[in-house]
Protein backbone atom coordinates (compact mmCIF):
# COMPACT_ATOMS: atom_id res chain seq x y z
CA UNK A 1 0.00 0.00 0.00
CA UNK A 2 2.94 2.34 0.73
CA UNK A 3 5.76 2.93 -1.72
CA UNK A 4 8.56 3.08 0.81
CA UNK A 5 9.03 2.92 4.55
CA UNK A 6 9.40 6.66 5.10
CA UNK A 7 5.98 7.22 3.48
CA UNK A 8 4.24 4.81 5.86
CA UNK A 9 3.07 6.98 8.76
CA UNK A 10 0.45 9.05 6.89
CA UNK A 11 -3.32 8.92 6.78
CA UNK A 12 -5.12 7.73 3.68
CA UNK A 13 -8.33 8.00 1.71
CA UNK A 14 -9.54 6.59 -1.61
CA UNK A 15 -8.49 8.24 -4.88
CA UNK A 16 -12.01 8.58 -6.30
CA UNK A 17 -15.62 7.69 -5.52
CA UNK A 18 -16.92 4.15 -5.95
CA UNK A 19 -20.44 2.73 -5.56
CA UNK A 20 -21.78 -0.70 -4.59
CA UNK A 21 -25.40 -1.73 -5.06
CA UNK A 22 -27.31 -4.67 -3.67
CA UNK A 23 -29.84 -5.82 -1.10
CA UNK A 24 -29.84 -5.50 2.66
CA UNK A 25 -29.42 -8.88 4.35
CA UNK A 26 -32.03 -8.28 7.05
CA UNK A 27 -34.31 -5.64 5.53
CA UNK A 28 -34.40 -7.10 2.03
CA UNK A 29 -34.36 -3.50 0.75
CA UNK A 30 -32.27 -2.37 -2.23
CA UNK A 31 -29.46 0.03 -1.39
CA UNK A 32 -26.51 1.77 -3.00
CA UNK A 33 -23.51 2.79 -0.95
CA UNK A 34 -20.97 5.25 -2.36
CA UNK A 35 -17.53 5.76 -0.84
CA UNK A 36 -16.17 9.28 -1.35
CA UNK A 37 -12.67 10.62 -0.62
CA UNK A 38 -12.30 12.62 2.59
CA UNK A 39 -9.65 14.89 4.05
CA UNK A 40 -7.20 14.08 6.82
CA UNK A 41 -8.68 13.76 10.33
CA UNK A 42 -12.19 13.36 8.84
CA UNK A 43 -12.45 9.74 9.93
CA UNK A 44 -15.25 7.51 8.65
CA UNK A 45 -18.82 8.83 8.60
CA UNK A 46 -22.02 7.55 7.05
CA UNK A 47 -24.48 9.92 5.38
CA UNK A 48 -28.10 8.91 4.67
CA UNK A 49 -28.73 10.46 1.24
CA UNK A 50 -32.38 9.34 1.33
CA UNK A 51 -33.14 11.62 4.29
CA UNK A 52 -34.26 15.10 3.20
CA UNK A 53 -34.21 16.98 6.50
CA UNK A 54 -32.37 16.78 9.81
CA UNK A 55 -28.96 15.39 10.70
CA UNK A 56 -28.01 12.86 8.01
CA UNK A 57 -24.53 12.11 9.37
CA UNK A 58 -23.80 9.02 11.48
CA UNK A 59 -20.33 8.46 12.99
CA UNK A 60 -18.59 5.11 12.50
CA UNK A 61 -17.63 4.95 16.15
CA UNK A 62 -18.06 2.55 19.06
CA UNK A 63 -20.20 4.93 21.11
CA UNK A 64 -22.68 5.30 18.23
CA UNK A 65 -23.47 1.57 18.18
CA UNK A 66 -27.00 0.48 19.04
CA UNK A 67 -26.03 -3.03 20.09
CA UNK A 68 -27.58 -5.98 18.28
CA UNK A 69 -26.59 -9.67 18.22
CA UNK A 70 -27.12 -10.10 14.46
CA UNK A 71 -25.34 -7.10 12.95
CA UNK A 72 -23.66 -3.82 13.82
CA UNK A 73 -26.05 -0.87 13.78
CA UNK A 74 -24.89 2.73 14.06
CA UNK A 75 -27.20 5.51 15.23
CA UNK A 76 -26.76 9.27 15.57
CA UNK A 77 -28.18 11.47 18.31
CA UNK A 78 -31.45 12.02 16.44
CA UNK A 79 -32.06 8.27 16.10
CA UNK A 80 -31.14 8.01 12.41
CA UNK A 81 -29.38 4.71 11.80
CA UNK A 82 -27.52 2.51 9.35
CA UNK A 83 -27.06 -1.20 9.95
CA UNK A 84 -24.90 -4.14 8.85
CA UNK A 85 -21.82 -1.92 8.54
CA UNK A 86 -19.33 -4.55 9.72
CA UNK A 87 -18.23 -6.01 6.36
CA UNK A 88 -17.61 -2.56 4.88
CA UNK A 89 -15.80 -1.41 8.03
CA UNK A 90 -13.60 -4.53 7.89
CA UNK A 91 -12.74 -3.78 4.25
CA UNK A 92 -11.81 -0.17 5.05
CA UNK A 93 -9.66 -1.28 8.00
CA UNK A 94 -8.10 -4.14 6.05
CA UNK A 95 -7.17 -1.79 3.20
CA UNK A 96 -5.73 0.77 5.60
CA UNK A 97 -8.30 3.50 4.81
CA UNK A 98 -8.58 6.11 7.57
CA UNK A 99 -10.84 8.76 6.02
CA UNK A 100 -13.94 8.32 3.86
CA UNK A 101 -17.52 9.57 3.59
CA UNK A 102 -19.95 6.70 3.06
CA UNK A 103 -23.15 7.86 1.37
CA UNK A 104 -26.04 5.41 1.50
CA UNK A 105 -29.61 5.70 0.21
CA UNK A 106 -31.22 3.42 2.76
CA UNK A 107 -31.03 2.04 6.30
CA UNK A 108 -28.81 -1.00 5.62
CA UNK A 109 -25.51 -1.57 3.81
CA UNK A 110 -26.00 -4.07 0.95
CA UNK A 111 -24.77 -7.54 1.80
CA UNK A 112 -23.31 -8.20 -1.69
CA UNK A 113 -21.82 -11.73 -1.57
CA UNK A 114 -21.86 -11.90 2.26
CA UNK A 115 -18.16 -11.13 2.65
CA UNK A 116 -15.86 -8.11 2.37
CA UNK A 117 -14.13 -9.06 -0.86
CA UNK A 118 -16.30 -6.96 -3.23
CA UNK A 119 -15.53 -3.89 -1.11
CA UNK A 120 -11.81 -4.71 -0.92
CA UNK A 121 -11.47 -5.23 -4.67
CA UNK A 122 -13.43 -2.07 -5.42
CA UNK A 123 -11.35 0.04 -3.04
CA UNK A 124 -8.06 -1.29 -4.36
CA UNK A 125 -9.13 -0.84 -8.00
CA UNK A 126 -9.87 2.82 -7.27
CA UNK A 127 -6.56 3.22 -5.48
CA UNK A 128 -5.44 4.74 -2.20
CA UNK A 129 -4.36 8.35 -1.78
CA UNK A 130 -1.94 9.40 0.93
CA UNK A 131 -2.72 12.53 2.93
CA UNK A 132 -0.38 15.03 4.56
CA UNK A 133 -1.14 14.04 8.14
CA UNK A 134 0.36 11.45 10.52
CA UNK A 135 -1.39 8.19 11.28
CA UNK A 136 -2.83 7.93 14.77
CA UNK A 137 -3.50 4.61 16.50
CA UNK A 138 -4.88 3.44 19.82
CA UNK A 139 -2.27 1.51 21.81
CA UNK A 140 -3.77 -0.91 24.33
CA UNK A 141 -2.00 -0.65 27.70
CA UNK A 142 -4.09 -2.92 29.95
CA UNK A 143 -5.90 -6.21 29.48
CA UNK A 144 -9.68 -5.83 29.46
CA UNK A 145 -12.16 -8.74 29.36
CA UNK A 146 -15.94 -8.89 29.04
CA UNK A 147 -18.22 -11.90 29.24
CA UNK A 148 -21.79 -12.84 28.39
CA UNK A 149 -22.65 -16.40 29.38
CA UNK A 150 -20.14 -18.70 27.69
CA UNK A 151 -18.98 -15.97 25.32
CA UNK A 152 -15.91 -13.89 26.15
CA UNK A 153 -13.90 -11.13 24.47
CA UNK A 154 -10.52 -9.86 25.61
CA UNK A 155 -8.11 -7.24 24.39
CA UNK A 156 -4.57 -7.02 25.74
CA UNK A 157 -1.36 -5.10 24.94
CA UNK A 158 0.45 -6.03 21.72
CA UNK A 159 2.63 -4.22 19.19
CA UNK A 160 0.26 -5.08 16.32
CA UNK A 161 -3.41 -5.93 15.86
CA UNK A 162 -3.81 -9.67 16.36
CA UNK A 163 -7.14 -11.50 16.29
CA UNK A 164 -7.68 -14.94 17.83
CA UNK A 165 -11.12 -16.48 17.55
CA UNK A 166 -12.79 -19.71 18.60
CA UNK A 167 -16.28 -20.94 17.79
CA UNK A 168 -18.12 -24.10 18.83
CA UNK A 169 -21.37 -25.19 17.18
CA UNK A 170 -23.39 -28.37 17.59
CA UNK A 171 -23.81 -28.60 13.82
CA UNK A 172 -21.19 -31.11 12.68
CA UNK A 173 -20.53 -29.16 9.48
CA UNK A 174 -19.24 -26.28 11.64
CA UNK A 175 -18.15 -27.87 14.93
CA UNK A 176 -15.26 -26.33 16.85
CA UNK A 177 -12.94 -24.03 14.91
CA UNK A 178 -10.16 -21.69 15.97
CA UNK A 179 -7.78 -19.41 14.11
CA UNK A 180 -5.21 -16.72 14.89
CA UNK A 181 -3.83 -14.00 12.60
CA UNK A 182 -2.00 -10.70 12.74
CA UNK A 183 -3.74 -8.11 10.58
CA UNK A 184 -0.72 -6.60 8.80
CA UNK A 185 1.12 -7.71 5.65
CA UNK A 186 -2.16 -8.07 3.75
CA UNK A 187 -3.38 -10.98 5.90
CA UNK A 188 -6.97 -9.69 6.05
CA UNK A 189 -7.31 -9.53 2.27
CA UNK A 190 -5.44 -12.79 1.75
CA UNK A 191 -6.95 -14.90 4.53
CA UNK A 192 -10.30 -13.45 5.64
CA UNK A 193 -11.97 -11.00 3.29
CA UNK A 194 -13.76 -13.58 1.08
CA UNK A 195 -15.30 -15.51 4.00
CA UNK A 196 -19.09 -15.16 4.00
CA UNK A 197 -21.63 -14.67 6.71
CA UNK A 198 -23.18 -17.94 7.86
CA UNK A 199 -26.07 -19.32 9.89
CA UNK A 200 -27.96 -22.49 10.74
CA UNK A 201 -31.09 -23.41 8.81
CA UNK A 202 -33.16 -23.35 12.00
CA UNK A 203 -31.93 -19.80 12.65
CA UNK A 204 -32.92 -18.70 9.13
CA UNK A 205 -36.48 -19.85 9.69
CA UNK A 206 -36.64 -18.12 13.08
CA UNK A 207 -35.17 -14.86 11.77
CA UNK A 208 -37.49 -14.69 8.78
CA UNK A 209 -40.47 -15.38 11.00
CA UNK A 210 -39.40 -12.26 12.95
CA UNK A 211 -38.95 -10.09 9.86
CA UNK A 212 -35.16 -10.53 9.60
CA UNK A 213 -32.83 -12.10 7.02
CA UNK A 214 -35.35 -11.13 4.33
CA UNK A 215 -32.54 -10.54 1.84
CA UNK A 216 -30.69 -13.77 2.58
CA UNK A 217 -29.96 -16.09 -0.34
CA UNK A 218 -27.97 -19.28 0.41
CA UNK A 219 -25.02 -19.58 -1.93
CA UNK A 220 -25.36 -15.99 -3.12
CA UNK A 221 -24.76 -13.99 0.06
CA UNK A 222 -24.67 -16.47 2.94
CA UNK A 223 -23.57 -19.96 3.90
CA UNK A 224 -26.31 -22.04 5.51
CA UNK A 225 -25.62 -25.15 7.60
CA UNK A 226 -27.98 -27.88 8.71
CA UNK A 227 -26.42 -30.54 10.92
CA UNK A 228 -23.63 -32.12 8.91
CA UNK A 229 -24.71 -30.52 5.63
CA UNK A 230 -23.67 -27.33 3.86
CA UNK A 231 -26.87 -26.26 2.11
CA UNK A 232 -25.37 -23.45 0.05
CA UNK A 233 -24.67 -24.36 -3.59
CA UNK A 234 -20.94 -24.42 -4.28
CA UNK A 235 -20.01 -25.32 -0.72
CA UNK A 236 -17.36 -23.49 1.27
CA UNK A 237 -14.58 -21.17 0.16
CA UNK A 238 -12.44 -22.37 3.09
CA UNK A 239 -12.82 -25.46 5.25
CA UNK A 240 -12.93 -23.13 8.27
CA UNK A 241 -14.91 -20.33 6.58
CA UNK A 242 -17.17 -19.75 9.63
CA UNK A 243 -14.37 -18.84 12.05
CA UNK A 244 -12.70 -16.74 9.36
CA UNK A 245 -15.92 -14.79 8.94
CA UNK A 246 -16.18 -14.25 12.68
CA UNK A 247 -12.67 -12.77 12.57
CA UNK A 248 -13.74 -10.55 9.65
CA UNK A 249 -16.68 -9.34 11.74
CA UNK A 250 -14.39 -8.69 14.70
CA UNK A 251 -12.05 -6.55 12.59
CA UNK A 252 -15.01 -4.52 11.33
CA UNK A 253 -16.36 -4.01 14.84
CA UNK A 254 -12.92 -3.12 16.24
CA UNK A 255 -12.51 -0.56 13.44
CA UNK A 256 -15.20 1.45 15.24
CA UNK A 257 -12.55 2.40 17.82
CA UNK A 258 -12.06 5.50 15.66
CA UNK A 259 -8.43 4.75 14.79
CA UNK A 260 -6.43 1.55 14.18
CA UNK A 261 -5.86 -0.57 17.28
CA UNK A 262 -2.55 -1.97 18.47
CA UNK A 263 -3.71 -4.84 20.66
CA UNK A 264 -4.42 -8.55 20.88
CA UNK A 265 -8.12 -9.41 20.57
CA UNK A 266 -9.35 -12.84 21.67
CA UNK A 267 -12.94 -13.87 21.04
CA UNK A 268 -14.63 -17.07 22.18
CA UNK A 269 -18.17 -17.42 20.82
CA UNK A 270 -18.21 -13.61 20.73
CA UNK A 271 -20.51 -11.58 18.50
CA UNK A 272 -21.08 -7.99 17.45
CA UNK A 273 -22.67 -6.91 20.72
CA UNK A 274 -19.92 -8.37 22.91
CA UNK A 275 -17.13 -6.83 20.84
CA UNK A 276 -18.80 -3.45 21.21
CA UNK A 277 -19.13 -4.07 24.95
CA UNK A 278 -15.38 -4.72 24.96
CA UNK A 279 -14.61 -1.41 23.25
CA UNK A 280 -16.85 0.41 25.70
CA UNK A 281 -15.06 -1.26 28.62
CA UNK A 282 -11.64 -0.51 27.11
CA UNK A 283 -12.32 3.22 26.77
CA UNK A 284 -13.99 3.34 30.20
CA UNK A 285 -11.01 1.74 31.99
CA UNK A 286 -8.53 4.36 33.27
CA UNK A 287 -5.16 4.27 31.51
CA UNK A 288 -6.12 1.19 29.46
CA UNK A 289 -5.56 2.81 26.07
CA UNK A 290 -3.80 5.85 24.64
CA UNK A 291 -3.77 7.59 21.28
CA UNK A 292 -0.30 7.64 19.71
CA UNK A 293 1.26 9.09 16.59
CA UNK A 294 2.68 6.15 14.66
CA UNK A 295 6.28 6.00 13.63
CA UNK A 296 7.35 4.02 10.57
CA UNK A 297 7.84 0.79 12.51
CA UNK A 298 4.37 1.00 14.07
CA UNK A 299 2.76 1.87 10.74
CA UNK A 300 4.22 -1.32 9.24
CA UNK A 301 2.21 -3.28 11.82
CA UNK A 302 -1.16 -1.68 11.07
CA UNK A 303 -3.93 -3.37 9.06
CA UNK A 304 -3.55 -2.60 5.36
CA UNK A 305 0.22 -2.35 5.36
CA UNK A 306 1.76 -4.76 2.85
CA UNK A 307 -1.50 -5.35 0.92
CA UNK A 308 -0.77 -6.74 -2.55
CA UNK A 309 -3.44 -6.77 -5.29
CA UNK A 310 -2.49 -10.25 -6.52
CA UNK A 311 -3.24 -11.71 -3.07
CA UNK A 312 -6.86 -10.51 -2.98
CA UNK A 313 -9.23 -13.43 -3.72
CA UNK A 314 -10.89 -13.10 -7.13
CA UNK A 315 -14.29 -14.51 -6.19
CA UNK A 316 -16.44 -11.40 -6.62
Amino acid sequence: MYDKLEDAPVQTTIKSAISFSGTGLHSGLPATVTLRPASAHHGIWFSRSDVAVGDRLIPARWDAVNRSPLCTKLENRTGLSVSTVEHLMAALAGCGIHNVLVEIDGPEVPILDGSSVPFVRGIMQRGIRQLAAPVMAFEVLKTVTVQDGDATATISPADTLRIDFEIDFTDAAIGQQRKSLTMNNGSFARELCDSRTFCRQADVEAMQANGLALGGAPGENAVVFDGDEVLSPGGLRHADEPVRHKMLDALGDLALAGAPLLGHYKGTRAGHSLTNTLLRALFATPDAVRLVTCDAAQAERLPGFGLVWDEIPAVA
